[in-house]
């Protein structure tokens, strides 16, 4: 079991079987951050959220757990992307 934290948005359960899609997902988000395209970017992301909210079980607000994966807001612009992942030191700074 994983749990997956889209900020501002909640908290969301993922069983193991799902892991191999969500660091699919992950990975197209990371490489159109990396290759600096926006729509590729927007697609990736877009579509890494709809995976998490579709396959996943919303954790109760108020239940206390702890985060796995934690994704940006979904508003997220690509240069916050890009300065997020440059943080963590996914891609060059």
């Amino acid at each position: 079991m994983t749990v997956v934290r889209i900020l501002g948005s909640g908290q969301y359960r993922l069983d193991d079987s799902e892991l191999p899609r969500l660091n699919e997902l992950d990975n197209a988000v990371a490489d159109a951050v990396a290759g600096g395209d926006e729509q590729a970017f927007a697609r990736a992301f877009g579509e890494l959220i709809g995976y998490v909210r579709s396959e996943g079980t919303a954790v109760p607000d108020g239940e206390l757990v702890t985060s796995d994966h934690v994704l940006p807001h979904v508003d997220t612009t690509l240069d916050e992307a890009r300065e997020a992942f440059a943080g963590e030191g996914a891609i060059p700074g």
